[in-house]
């Protein structure tokens, strides 16, 4: 798709401006970089959080008379000390700053304590004495609707949808044309995905200075600082502008951090005492302190006619939202509304619920509902393939969603989305030969552990194709504020609230700052609610795009005013918003407007894998994928960003799952919790397929969640094709591949 004159120009600029050295990529190498967990304040306290040992329970009594009087304490909260507001939440106020009758899962927070030192806190924490009257918890999210209600003080009516179930979060429904058509060939599946935990290296940590005026200071590591503010200052009873969040250094985030965490308990007890309070959440407390991907179960049906073209797709999507929504009324959206994948399918019927359970809350998390859906929306096209005795990716090119073309919800795809292309020029990577035995061990699978010697492997190649949204959706109303002080030396500081999560935004804030402005004396200050409007948060594959458009306004707003002005210095602040979008039909799952997401990225991945058949071992040998990118301002940072999303996707299929038994978490650390290490990670070949979204400054997208969408999918294939086994789980477990 062509681009107008003034994007053309625009994007020749942006790609002329050299790409700028991460400022934080040394002092993170060396060990210099200052997290979160690293601040300090005079005279501070140290804050801990009393945690139900229970999944489910009544809170009969809390006595904290014994933890008041051990040495160094100076606080102890529960519920009755919340001093505003009881309950917070992301999209809809469903969870208690503490718990104040029951506790909903394993984990949540009861009370709170400062101390003078951090071991102090802890033995006051434990003296704590909870009654509790254990209930019983719900869960199977399939008999979640058949139990009493989790929640039955909160409202029904929610994200435009209701139901007269107890405990769903959200149902959608999305039907187009007739989904009972018949089809001359038919597949049908079952699939599920386990709960996987966005496992950042940072725990969850900060500090809360009181101002001395009734006011407060947080220091946090956090995705969206203003809706963090707008949760916790109602809940302290103060004006927003008492509460100031400012982002600290992220130790990784992948939607863990959307939700808050230590904000208001910290906050709490800085106001409580007068004095600084830090809290750092433990390996342990950090697995049930923040949300999850949703477990997912999914059955679907696809039917074609005999030469491959889709005629209808039926899929059931069932969500375990755990025990508070956080933004599960967005992740079943998206689950539903990515389905059927990137393809033309002109009937439909997907019908999605997210229940509440008393498993661990589930949230955001990178791919966020289009991982699901895209994992079992791929075995099918797999089957298909089969049943017809056609190649898999000549099936996927026939079927290809392209521009013009129209999705389930019936929004017309406008803008970019170059499927056709990306299929091809994934499938056009050379993919290597395999490697003559006997070899090293840690290029078998097992690597490491030397178990096998390579008698019982075979090799196996997979490929899938996913896609996901880009910026939020369904008429939310999504801006990014950026302020530029521009001196008349042209000397500028930017800022902008955009939280840099590892990413990489500040780099490209400060890429279109020196572009937009003609200098390279561009300073870019840390975000601070205290300093400029709300950026949105680091989510949903955004904040490229937003930030990149609010930057560029405002410099050429700034540059404009100080013309205007002759000379001297100028303060601009400037909002940007992309093309609205509308809410779906709550009957039909349609859009009720032009369109329900704003833009769309596409990505294909093949993959190489071994696997010992006689042992379940496995090894991922070799990945090709070409994403849609729109226009790559900085190439190196876009390939980083696939590197990371495969391997988020990698530990989805081989290894990583919270193992929860009712409702308490088994694994809650690094030891029994997996995730891919350098030894885990193939090769990974990427091709950028650069077409540039019109709607999109200098026509970038986010890349970030295409590879984590797409990955999981593409591995399950190859270790299918080197098995023969129907593999309709993930993750993928050894006794899943021996048939034990």
């Amino acid at each position: 798709m062509s681009t107008t004159t003034e994007q053309q120009t625009a994007l020749r600029r942006a790609r002329a401006a050299p790409a700028t050295r991460r400022r934080d990529a040394t002092p993170k190498v060396t060990g210099e970089f200052a997290y979160s967990s690293d601040l300090e304040a005079a005279d501070m306290l140290w804050g801990h959080t009393v945690r139900s040992p229970h999944a489910h329970a009544r809170v009969l009594s809390i006595d904290v008379s014994e933890a008041l009087t051990m040495p160094g304490v100076h606080a102890v909260l529960a519920h009755e000390d919340v001093p505003g507001k009881k309950l917070y939440g992301l999209e809809f106020s469903d969870q208690p700053v503490l718990a104040i009758d029951r506790v909903r899962y394993f984990g949540e927070a009861v009370a709170l304590v400062a101390a003078e030192e951090p071991e102090q806190a802890r033995r006051a924490a434990a003296a704590v004495r909870v009654e509790y009257e254990p209930l019983e918890p719900i869960v199977d999210p399939e008999r979640a609707t058949e139990m009493e209600p989790l929640h039955v003080d909160w409202p029904v009516e929610r994200h435009g949808s209701a139901s007269s179930k107890p405990n769903v979060v959200r149902e959608l429904t999305i039907r187009r044309g007739d989904p009972d058509v018949v089809g001359e060939v038919v597949v049908t599946g079952y699939y599920e995905v386990g709960q996987q935990d966005q496992a950042f290296l940072g725990p969850e940590s900060g500090i809360a200075i009181p101002d001395g005026e009734g006011g407060v200071d947080i220091h946090v590591a956090t995705q969206w600082l203003h809706v963090d503010r707008d949760q916790v200052a109602p809940c302290l009873g103060l004006e927003p502008e008492m509460v100031r969040i400012h982002l600290a250094g992220v130790g990784g985030a992948f939607g863990g951090r959307e939700d808050l965490s230590i904000q208001v308990h910290a906050a709490m007890l800085a106001l409580r005492t007068t004095r600084p309070v830090k809290m750092v959440y433990s390996r342990e407390e950090s697995f049930v302190g923040h949300i999850h991907r949703h477990p997912a179960r999914i059955w679907a049906e696809h039917r074609a006619t005999q030469a491959g073209e889709l005629v209808a797709v039926r899929m059931r999507i069932l969500l375990d939202g755990g025990a508070y929504a956080s933004s599960s009324t967005a992740v079943i959206s998206n689950a539903c509304s990515f389905a059927v994948g990137p393809y033309a399918v002109p009937n439909v019927l997907i019908e999605g619920t997210c229940v509440y359970s008393n498993n661990p809350p589930c949230g955001a998390m990178r791919g966020f509902g289009a991982v699901q859906a895209c994992f079992a929306a791929e075995a099918q096209m797999d089957k298909l393939a089969a049943e017809l005795g056609i190649d898999p990716i000549e099936l996927r090119v026939l079927n290809a969603l392209e521009p013009g073309g129209v999705l389930p919800t019936g929004q017309v795809l406008q803008g970019s989305l170059p499927t056709r292309d990306v299929i091809r020029r994934t499938a056009a990577l050379a993919v290597p030969e395999p490697e003559p035995l006997p070899r090293e061990t840690i290029r078998l699978p097992g690597g490491a552990g030397n178990t096998t010697r390579g008698e019982g492997v075979r090799r196996g190649v997979g490929f899938a194709l996913g896609f996901k949204n880009v910026c939020y959706s369904e008429g939310f109303d999504d801006f990014c504020t950026a302020r530029v002080v521009l001196r008349e030396d042209g000397a500028a500081t930017v800022y902008c609230a955009a939280a840099e999560v590892g990413q990489g935004v500040s780099e490209v804030i400060l890429q279109v700052a020196r572009l937009e402005l003609g200098t390279e004396d561009v300073v870019v200050e840390t975000g601070s609610t205290a300093q400029v409007g709300s950026a949105g948060s680091s989510s949903a594959s955004r904040m490229t795009w937003m930030a990149a458009g609010a930057v560029r306004d405002v410099c050429r707003a700034a540059l404009d005013e100080q013309a205007r002005a002759g000379g001297g210095e100028v303060d601009v602040e400037r909002e940007y918003r992309h093309p609205p979008t509308y809410p779906l039909d709550s009957e039909t799952g349609q859009v009720l407007g032009e369109r329900s997401h704003v833009a769309f990225a596409v990505a294909a991945m093949r993959v190489v894998v071994e696997v010992d058949v006689d042992l379940g071992l496995t090894r991922v040998v070799w990945i090709g994928t070409a994403q849609d990118v729109g226009r790559a301002l900085n190439r190196q940072a876009v390939e980083g960003q696939i590197e990371g999303g495969t391997a988020q996707g990698l530990g989805l299929a081989l290894m990583e799952e919270i193992q929860v038994r009712d409702g308490v978490i088994l694994n809650p650390n690094f030891t029994d919790y997996l995730i891919p290490t350098f030894l885990d990670m193939p090769p990974v070949v990427s091709e950028l397929v650069e077409e540039a979204e019109p709607d999109a400054p200098y026509g970038v997208k986010g890349v970030g969640e295409p590879p984590t969408v797409v990955s999981t999918a593409a591995i399950v294939a190859a270790l299918r094709d080197a098995t023969g086994r129907e593999l309709s789980r993930v993750p993928v477990r050894p006794d899943d591949i021996v048939g034990l």
